[in-house]
């Protein structure tokens, strides 16, 4: 197995620092490491991305977030190098823009409507489907959390002028990053900070705390019993979903990202994600 990580910006024959860590791992384990552009890759130049991709066979990416487009280009220029990326264009597609997790795992998430694209109509349309009461904004890959009550946190979808207020300030602060269309998701008190859960080919791995939170403790007793089949039936071989104890005592899917361009907290040690990794390996 190769181990494909962002090469540093100062020194590019090595790993960026923030993948150093895994790198390491993986070479500790057995593993091939090779670095890859990721400047280049965002900038549509994937050729020049993987000038440095040597050997063959297949590969996981361990890096920073890419558009779906981007990654698919990615995937072409090192199939060009006979490298195979074990998610494939689709999967990652899947896995990392809401609309294609979103139906499997309705039950087990809040309510969301989406629009396609970034238009007023589009959005009251979305509004309108959910009816009233507060609703958290987003786009299909990230949220603007950090600026809550400007772009995220809609007070009530049925005032049209104050949820395109902060419709428009999220797609401000988004600039060219905005992908797909605006989500709006239900929201829903939570109760105990997120916890990250790994899954490799439908089974969990590794449960410990969200980047956000690394030093946070795990709650006791993380139900996934529900989760685990609806994960094994959108078949996907790399993927974290992010859990959070509602207030009414359910556990409740956040959000599912593909597993490549999930950070892993510094408290969650990169011998066990590799060693996860390794197990799927030896499996496939």
């Amino acid at each position: 197995m190769l181990l494909l990580v962002p090469g540093d910006p100062l020194r590019p024959r090595r790993p960026d620092p923030h993948f150093a860590p895994e790198a390491g791992a993986a070479r500790d384990a057995g593993w091939d490491v090779a670095v890859v552009d990721h400047d280049a890759l965002a900038a549509g130049e994937p050729g020049p991305a993987v000038a440095r991709v040597a050997g063959a066979g297949p590969a996981v990416y361990r890096g920073w977030m890419l558009r779906a487009e981007r990654y698919a280009a990615f995937a072409e220029a090192l199939a060009a190098r006979e490298v195979t990326l074990r998610t494939t264009p689709e999967r990652y597609r899947r896995a990392h823009e809401l609309p294609g997790w979103y139906d499997p795992l309705a039950a087990l998430t809040p309510e969301t409507a989406w629009t396609v694209g970034a238009d007023r109509d589009g959005f009251d349309h979305a509004r309108q489907r959910l009816g009233s009461g507060p609703a958290v904004l987003r786009d299909y890959t990230k949220s603007m959390k950090h600026h809550w009550h400007e772009a995220a946190y809609v007070p009530d979808v049925a005032d049209r002028d104050g949820a395109w207020r902060i419709a428009r300030r999220f797609l401000e602060l988004r600039e060219d990053d905005f992908t797909g269309g605006l989500v709006l998701r239900r929201f829903e008190r939570f109760t105990s900070a997120e916890v990250r859960t790994w899954w490799i080919d439908g089974r969990l791995a590794l449960v410990g705390p969200h980047p956000d939170t690394p030093d946070a403790a795990v709650p006791d007793g993380v139900e996934v019993a529900a989760l685990a089949p609806l994960l094994a039936g959108l078949d996907l071989p790399f993927v974290t979903v992010d859990l959070a104890l509602r207030s009414d005592g359910a556990w409740r899917v956040v959000e599912l990202g593909d597993g490549q361009v999930s950070d892993r907290p510094a408290s969650v040690p990169p011998d066990a994600l590799i060693g996860a990794l390794a197990g799927q390996a030896a499996d496939a």
